[in-house]
Order: structure tokens, then sequence, then C-alpha cells
């Protein structure tokens, strides 16, 4: 991957080369919304549009928008700016790749022993606040949106294992 140098000396990928990653990333889905539309009907049945009729329409806009991006990225003079630098780039990360984890263990742990480990990992990490500051707010927070959301407002959500365990 090249790499652009920017007006501070800084390294990074070059805007132009996320442009034509994001647009390609994007045409992908967009394919696949489209051939998954197809499966479903894309055309009109007796009592109104089929199941891919909308979603298909979408999916073309997209990929013909991506299409239009890729084009005008290729068709522009290269400036050489920098979208961001590594080092950013690696901030951006540091909360992206916990994140991801998170919503990854949700389906397994619940959603509120996933938010307490969340809490304390960023507690910890980036606050560098002490274990009992983490550990009282990672417990405090999912208790509370616990008594609110499934006792008050009697909306359920995820639970894991420990809720079983609790008898909730």
């Amino acid at each position: 991957m090249n790499q652009a140098a920017s007006e501070s000396g800084g390294t990074g990928p070059s805007h132009r080369q996320v442009e034509i990653g994001v647009a390609g990333a994007m045409a992908i889905l967009a394919v696949i919304g489209i051939y998954g539309s197809i499966q479903v009907g894309i055309g009109w049945g007796a009592d109104g549009p089929r199941a891919g009729f909308f979603p298909f329409y979408v999916s073309l806009i997209v990929l013909i928008s991506c299409a239009i991006n890729i084009i005008t990225v290729l068709m522009a003079r290269e400036t050489r700016k920098i979208f961001a630098e590594w080092s950013q780039l690696r901030q951006v990360l540091s909360v992206l790749v916990p994140t991801a984890i998170y919503v990854a263990l949700v389906p397994y742990t619940g959603i509120y022993v996933a938010s307490a480990l969340l809490i304390a990992f960023f507690m910890r990490w980036f606050g560098r606040y002490g274990w009992l500051a983490t550990v009282a707010v990672a417990v405090f927070v999912p208790v509370a949106t616990f008594i609110t959301f499934e006792m008050w407002f009697l909306v359920p959500l995820p639970k894991g294992p420990l809720e079983t365990y609790l008898g909730y």
C-alpha cells in the first residue's frame, strides 16, 4: 500500500486509497444485496411489490454511486493528501476492536455481562481508573440498565447464562 506524506511529515493512507477502498467494499455489499433481492424476487406481484423489490433498487443505486465515486477518484488529479496518519488510525482501532468484540459477545454472554466487561476494559485501559471505581461503575451501569429496561419499562434485552442462572 502506498503511503502519502502529510504536510506535518506523517504517513498514512491517501484520500484516494480510502475512497477507492470504501467504494469497493460498498460495491461488494451492493452486489450481495442485488443477488439476494433477485433470489426472493424483484418483480411486482398480484398483491404488490415482491420482497426484493425495494432492496434491489436501493442496492442498485448504491452500486451505481460506488462506480461513479471510483471513476471520479481515478479521473481526479492525485494530490497525495493523507486521509489520516497511522497513529490516528491506531487510536480509532483501539476503540473499534474492543467494541466489535463487545458486539460479538452479546449473543453469548448477554448485553449486561458484555457491557460490564466493555465498561471495565475502557475505564482501566483509557481512563486508568483504579480497580474499585472500575468495578463499581462496571457493575452499577448494567444493573441500573437492567432495572430500567427489564423491570420498569418491561423491555427485554439479550440475556446470557448469568441471568438464566440468577432466574431472570
